[in-house]
This record gives structure tokens, C-alpha cells and sequence, in this order.
């Protein structure tokens, strides 16, 4: 670990249907620049406890200077880069929701945030602010957490029932995750009796991307956790192992995926964020389904 990095982990797994796990985190001694901000097959919800997050969905829009700022930031099932200013210092909480809980708790479809990061106020109401100032005072992480998962039961509690997804797309994605994202969509359409085309069209509508994009998301993340797992442990990452491991044919279709959702190769990845890496690694990675 290095001597000039400072940081504090800490997860727990809250009681609200379809969050996985909250993630608090502070973090010193980081060198300021660019962060890549990576794909995943959760929902973004992250509220910072320091200043506020500062995003631009291109690499053109950082070399401008032209990025959003939020205190509170949620957004979709993104399958491009998010480029986030990397401060000296940040503090906050992170929310691994799944995207069939977009409805319940952000009062919109997963699809209607799909590519786009908003301020959280926009889809959680304006508590979230009083949220926000009430974190910054309670004087640990449990306390905070628990005043977190309060909050979001307040959403679930006031959400309309009938507006849920279908129960095929849940179905659907129950068996691309169990599959660790090797199952065809139509393996995954023949369970859900539907036929492949049908499938997309569900998905598109309520998630704002395929089964075949989130079969690759999946896989992605595994290979994230993977390499994380590998540097906080002192590795070398195997990558041909890993590939095969992940359910990719071969090393050279893991770099593809991987140069898909990142621009840059696994290698190079690791160059650029082996600090932040180094230290998110003793923390487990989110890979619930709650």
C-alpha cells in the first residue's frame, strides 16, 4: 500500500429490496487528474460527503473543461466511460441498486436513465438534499447507513405496485446473471418462453439495453473484480487466465470487451489506477443480487 495514501472502506448491506450494498468510503493522498468511471450492470447512486462530483460523459468535454457537478449523483446502465475528476480528497456513499428497483425507488424505468447521470433531486425529491446535510453530521458509518436505508424505505413504501417491471425481464435477468453472463439470449428467451426478439424489446424498454449488452456487462464486471482482486492481493494478473475464467473464448476477446466499455486495454487499466485499486481492493466487491 502507499505510505502517502490514506483511506477508509467500509460496506453493509442494507434491508431495502434491490440494493445490494452501500459503500462508504474517504480517501487521501489520491493524484488529482482524470478517473475513468467504469460501465457496470448496477445503477449509479453515489452521494458525496465532500465536494461535489465533477462528470463528463466524453474525454473531448474533460480536455474543455466542461463537466457537471453534483452532490448527489444517479444515473443508468451505462456501457461507455463516465470521466470524473479525480480530487486530492473525496469522501461519500455509494449504492449498488439494481436496475429492476429503478421504478421503486427513482420513480422511473432503468431506461428512462440509461446513459445520462442526473442530480439526484431530479428523481429522488428534494429529502435527498436534507438526506445529504443530515450524513454530514451523524458522527460514524453505521449511523449513517442506517439513516441511508431509512430514507430509501420512505421511496418503496410511497412507489405504485403496479408499476413494476415484467416478470419475464426479471426472469431473463436472473438467468444471464446466474450464468455469470454466458447464457445466449436465446437460451435466456427460450426459458422465459419469448422469443428473441420480443426479449430485446422488453429489455430495451425497461432496462435501455439488451440482453446481449447485459451478458457483456457481466462478464466485464467479472473481470474488473477479478484484476482488483488480484492487485490488492500483490498479483500479477493472469489475463489468459482470467478469460477463461470469466467465460471468454480467449485473452484477445477480453481485451476487446474490455477496450469496448474502457477505450484503453486491461493492462493500461491497471497503470492508470493501480492506487485507487490497490486500496478498493480490501474492500468485497458488490456482486448481489438482492
Amino acid at each position: 500500500m502507499d505510505p502517502n495514501l490514506s483511506w477508509e472502506f467500509t460496506s453493509t448491506a442494507l434491508t431495502v429490496p434491490g440494493v445490494s450494498a452501500a459503500y462508504g468510503y474517504a480517501i487521501d493522498g489520491l493524484t488529482p487528474g482524470l478517473h475513468r468511471g467504469l460501465p457496470s450492470r448496477h445503477l449509479t447512486f453515489l452521494i458525496s460527503l465532500d465536494d461535489p462530483v465533477e462528470t463528463t460523459p466524453s474525454r473531448a468535454a474533460w480536455e474543455r473543461d466542461t463537466l457537471a457537478r453534483h452532490d448527489v449523483v444517479v444515473g443508468g446502465l451505462h456501457t461507455s466511460l463516465t470521466y470524473v475528476r479525480q480530487p486530492r480528497r473525496q469522501a461519500g456513499i455509494q449504492v449498488a441498486v439494481h436496475p429492476l428497483a429503478a421504478r421503486s425507488l427513482f420513480g422511473v424505468r432503468a431506461a428512462e436513465l440509461t446513459e445520462r447521470t442526473y442530480e439526484g433531486a431530479d428523481v429522488l425529491g428534494g429529502g435527498i438534499s436534507t438526506l445529504r446535510e443530515r450524513l454530514h453530521e451523524l458522527p460514524t458509518w453505521s449511523a449513517r447507513f442506517a439513516a441511508l436505508d431509512e430514507y430509501l424505505w420512505t421511496r418503496v413504501s410511497t412507489a405504485d405496485r403496479r408499476a413494476g417491471p415484467r416478470a419475464e425481464v426479471g426472469a431473463a435477468w436472473w438467468l444471464l446473471a446466474g450464468s455469470g453472463g454466458t447464457a445466449t439470449v436465446a437460451e435466456v428467451a427460450g426459458h422465459t418462453a419469448m422469443s428473441s426478439r420480443q426479449l430485446s424489446t422488453l429489455f430495451d424498454r425497461e432496462l435501455g439495453i439488451g440482453p446481449k449488452t447485459l451478458a457483456s456487462l457481466i462478464r466485464f464486471e467479472r473481470v474488473v473484480a477479478t484484476l482488483g482482486a488480484e492487485v490488492a492481493a500483490g498479483r500479477r494478473p493472469p489475463l489468459a487466465a482470467i478469460a477463461h475464467d470469466c467465460g471468454f473464448f480467449d485473452q484477445s476477446h477480453l481485451t476487446r470487451d474490455f477496450r469496448r466499455f474502457t477505450g484503453t486495454s486491461p493492462t493500461a487499466y491497471l497503470a492508470e489506477e493501480f492506487r485507487k485499486i490497490q486500496a478498493q481492493g480490501a474492500v468485497p466487491g458488490a456482486d448481489s443480487e438482492s
